[in-house]
């Protein structure tokens, strides 16, 4: 099939979207799952006053990861995905999910060739790019401060 006949049969077949809905979807659902975050990060505060603000980031960033890691491997995550859009993906529950989704879709192809050589092919391109940006603005930093 042609790119220009492609095209023609996603046009005709594609369901249309309602892009002001989607957004506010997206925002609402995005904003929601940050609150939970913030409420975790509140009760963990109270919880734990002995501990200090990085155990209790780490701490909240661990039981965003699993509750993400958890609704995908239960299906839910996939059904609020459907409805949040971009909602979804955005939040560290998100990048949980683009973790666990291909690990659970390859495993029938066995642990080491299906999921563990899988698991990152979504998120395993923006773990490059965060480090290789991370590294290249360090030196520029680091250039930055030799020449001063």
């Amino acid at each position: 099939m042609e790119d220009k006949q492609y095209m023609e049969y996603i046009h005709t077949h594609a369901q249309k979207s309602n892009h002001a809905l989607t957004l506010v979807w997206a925002f609402l659902v995005g904003g929601f799952i940050c609150c939970i975050g913030q409420a975790f990060r509140d009760i963990f505060e109270v919880a734990l006053p002995n501990w200090d603000e990085g155990k209790i980031a780490a701490l909240v960033s661990m039981t965003m990861i699993f509750l993400g890691s958890f609704l995908t491997a239960i299906g839910v995550y996939d059904k609020i995905g459907m409805h949040a859009g971009g909602g979804s993906i955005v939040p560290i529950t998100g990048f949980a999910n683009s973790v666990v989704s291909p690990a659970m879709e390859f495993n029938k192809e066995g642990i080491v060739l299906g999921m563990m050589a899988k698991m990152f092919v979504i998120a395993g391109p923006i773990i490059v790019a965060g480090t290789v940006s991370s590294v290249v603005t360090g030196l520029i930093y680091w250039i930055v401060e030799l020449i001063k």
